[in-house]
């Protein structure tokens, strides 16, 4: 049995413990994680100040080095996001549905955990806890395997997440990591089948395509954002400024980020001049089509066909001008990831057809892409943002972490 079989038999181990512990005993125990990352967070900062200085020493971007680091403030964050789930209510043992049959059979459908989560993400070590933090409370054990930028990070995570989970009376096993960041490793989990019940692959376009091919194991994708925003003729262009600015130039790195803008092209000129000194903030390069590019000149390179699918996680933004609103859902349907997509207009009309046309996990009216996320939604963290249309899709909080179990009673009925 290799280091990771045994790994998984333990984490299948202790599911079974996990799947039974009430909501009592898990929110204890989140208790106790978010008090010890709390009293030791000066321990979690070293082991990640000496991850970043290793990523920038080999030449990181900045955008992606944003996301590796951790600071005071967004520690709080991740505590805060703890306790959060705390106070959530506990999906597991919930009744959705009960009814009596005809032959006097009582037939109940109960929400279970999934039961063995294994997650597969890259240098973000916020999730090594957002991630825990859903599973606990789930019901769910959680195998982290997170990228070699931040295997620092995540060992003092883990470390401080399984003295909290021992302390609360549950199996440290609820909660393991990794150690081995090779890509053998990574192969070897994929395949675990026996053991890992559902697999979530949490990082860029190239992580979630090569885990979905590869894995044996059932995939739920995540993250994958291509995402655009329209700018109708007969939008606001302040307001559309704005939005654009805020998708684009927030958080460049993550996911919801806008990687494609869409003009009208009646009022694509009037639209740029106010959008362009914005983005000259963050000297955004912006890849165009012709019309853009006669209008912008030298502040814009063009586009080449591959711009149009790209998941930049940079300052860099497509720039494409279309007829009208229909040519913009169409060209979002083809190329985008179905991840969070946005239309601004005054007109009601324009705005319920984009909501009903374009096929994506979240469709925006007048709103920036970047509020595509758990805790803006109300779920507390996230274990990622499904861009599938299978049981989850969108944020993936606590009831996309659970699946469902038939209950029956009876009084000797035989068929």
């Amino acid at each position: 049995m290799t280091a990771l079989q045994e790994q998984g038999r333990l984490a299948k181990a202790a599911s079974y413990t996990l799947a039974t512990a009430g909501t009592a005993k898990k929110n204890a125990a989140l208790e106790a994680i978010a008090k010890v990352l709390t009293e030791r967070k000066g321990e979690w900062l070293e082991a990640n100040a000496e991850d970043a200085a290793a990523a920038r020493e080999a030449g990181m971007r900045p955008a992606m080095l944003d996301r590796l680091t951790l600071t005071e403030e967004r520690i709080d964050g991740i505590v805060e996001a703890v306790r959060q789930v705390v106070a959530l209510p506990d999906p597991i043992g919930k009744v959705d549905k009960m009814e009596t049959r005809p032959n006097g059979l009582i037939i109940g459908r109960r929400r279970v955990p999934l039961g063995v989560v294994a997650i597969i993400f890259e240098a973000r070590p916020n999730v090594t806890v957002d991630a825990a933090a859903l599973c606990l409370k789930s019901g769910n054990v959680c195998i982290l395997r997170g990228g070699k930028e931040a295997i620092r990070s995540n060992r003092k995570a883990a470390e401080l997440m399984r003295e909290a989970l021992k302390s609360a009376g549950l199996p440290e096993d609820c909660v393991s990591l990794v150690q081995d960041t090779s890509h053998e490793t990574a192969n070897e989990l994929m395949h675990l089948d026996g053991y890992v019940d559902v697999l979530i692959p949490r990082g860029g376009a190239g992580l979630i395509r090569a885990v979905a091919k590869e894995a044996s194991v059932p995939v739920i994708r995540t993250g994958e954002g291509v995402c655009h925003v329209y700018v109708d003729d007969e939008a606001n262009l302040d307001m559309a400024a704005n939005i654009l600015y805020n998708a684009k130039c927030s958080r460049p790195s993550v996911c919801n980020a806008a990687e494609c803008l869409l003009v009208q092209r009646d009022v694509a000129e009037a639209f740029l001049n106010k959008a362009v000194p914005l983005l000259d903030k963050h000297k955004v390069e912006l890849r165009c089509d012709e019309t853009a590019l006669a209008i912008l000149g030298d502040r814009a390179v063009p586009a080449q066909e591959s711009d149009w699918d790209a998941e930049y996680d940079d300052y860099i933004l497509a720039v494409r001008t279309v007829r009208d609103m229909e040519e913009a859902v169409d060209f979002i349907n083809r190329h985008g990831t179905g991840h969070s997509e946005a239309i601004i207009t005054k007109n009601y009309f324009k705005a319920q057809r984009f909501l009903d046309a374009v096929d994506a996990a979240a469709v925006y009216v007048n709103a920036s892409t970047r509020f595509t996320d758990g805790g803006e939604f109300g779920l507390g963290a996230e274990i990622g943002i499904s861009t599938q249309k299978m049981h989850a899709r969108g944020p993936m909080g606590l009831e996309e972490l659970t699946s469902c179990k038939y209950v029956i009673y009876g009084e000797g009925q035989v068929r």
